[in-house]
C-alpha cells in the first residue's frame, strides 16, 4: 500500500507542475522595461523626423498635426497594452495558488470518500469464504431449477458433481443417471459416475462401476482416473496382475520424482507381491491335485 501511495503522490506532483507552470511563467521585469524603453525611443525618433519634415516644408501644418496625433495615439495604446500585460500575472498567480491548494485536497477527499484503502492490503486479495450453509443453499436452488428444467444434461452433471463433493453419493448417482447420454460419451464423467456409485454402496467397484470404468477406457485407454479405478477394481477382485498392468500404464504418465509416482509405485509393489504369492499358491495347489 505504501508503494501505491508514493506513486500516487508523484503523479499528483507532476500534474500540478504541468498545470501551474504555464500560469506562473512570465517575462522578467527588466526585459519588459527594456521593451518599453525601445518603443519610446522609436516614437521619439519618429516625432523628431516629423519635426524635421515640417521645418523643411515637406509637410504642411495640417499633416504635421495629424501625424503627431497619430504617433501620440499609438504611444498611448502601447502603454495601455503594457499596463494590462503587467497586471495579468497577479490573477495568474492567484489561479496557480488556488489549483496548488485545492487539487491535492480534492483528490484526497474524493479518494477517502469513494476509495477503499484496506482493499490495498494483501489480505484483501483473498477470495471471500463460502460457508457450508451457503453451499447447501446454492445446491438446493440448483436442484429446484433442475426439477423445473429436467432436459438440461449439463445442469444434472453440475448437480451430480456438487452432491458428490458434499458426500451425498446416492443423490449424486441419481443426478448422473439423468444425464446418461452425455455421461456415456465422456471418460471423465464415466469415472466420476463410477466412483459415486461405488461410494454409495460402501466403496465396492464390482458390477456397474466396473462396467462404467471399462467404457471410459474404451473411449480413452490412457485416461488417468480410469486407470486408477481399473487397477483398484482389479485388485479388489484379486486380479493382481491386471492391477499391476493398469497402474504401470498410469505410472508412465506421472513425473518420476512426484509424490503421486512414489505412492503409486508402492501400490504396484504391493500388487506385484500379492500376484507372486497368488502364483506360488496356485502352483502348490496344482501340484497337490496332480499327486
Amino acid at each position: 500500500m505504501t508503494g501505491f501511495l508514493i506513486a500516487a503522490a508523484v503523479l499528483l506532483a507532476l500534474t500540478l507542475l504541468f498545470l501551474i507552470l504555464p500560469l506562473v511563467r512570465q517575462r522578467a521585469a527588466g526585459a519588459e522595461a527594456s521593451r518599453n524603453a525601445i518603443n519610446a525611443g522609436i516614437y521619439r525618433d519618429q516625432l523628431a523626423e516629423l519635426d524635421r519634415d515640417f521645418a523643411s516644408g515637406s509637410l504642411n501644418q495640417t499633416d504635421f498635426e495629424e501625424g503627431r496625433r497619430e504617433l501620440q495615439r499609438r504611444l498611448l495604446e502601447d502603454a495601455g497594452g503594457d499596463g494590462s500585460a503587467s497586471a495579468s500575472p497577479r490573477p495568474a498567480r492567484r489561479s496557480a495558488l488556488l489549483i496548488g491548494l485545492t487539487l491535492p485536497i480534492a483528490a484526497a477527499a474524493l479518494y477517502f470518500a469513494l476509495g477503499n484503502i484496506p482493499a490495498l492490503s494483501p489480505e484483501s486479495a483473498q477470495p471471500p469464504k463460502v460457508t457450508a450453509q451457503q453451499i447447501e443453499e446454492m445446491v438446493a436452488k440448483l436442484a429446484a431449477r433442475m426439477e423445473q428444467n429436467p432436459d438440461d444434461p449439463k445442469g444434472w452433471i453440475m448437480l451430480a458433481r456438487s452432491y458428490k463433493a458434499m458426500g451425498r453419493y446416492e443423490e449424486s448417482t441419481r443426478a448422473f443417471g439423468k444425464a446418461e447420454k452425455l455421461v456415456g460419451t465422456d471418460p471423465n464423467l464415466l469415472t466420476d459416475y463410477a466412483e459415486a456409485l461405488a461410494l454409495s454402496t460402501g466403496g465396492s467397484l464390482r458390477g456397474r462401476p466396473s462396467e462404467l470404468i471399462a467404457r471410459a477406457l474404451k473411449l480413452d485407454p490412457e485416461f488417468p482416473d480410469a486407470l486408477v479405478l481399473a487397477g483398484t477394481a482389479a485388485y479388489e477382485r484379486e486380479d493382481y496382475a491386471a492391477a499391476v498392468a493398469y497402474w504401470e500404464r498410469l505410472l508412465k504418465q506421472l513425473p518420476p520424482d512426484s509424490e503421486d509416482a512414489a505412492s503409486l509405485s508402492e501400490s504396484i509393489k504391493k500388487a506385484r507381491a500379492a500376484a507372486q504369492k497368488q502364483s506360488r499358491k496356485g502352483m502348490k495347489s496344482g501340484a497337490g491335485k496332480a499327486q
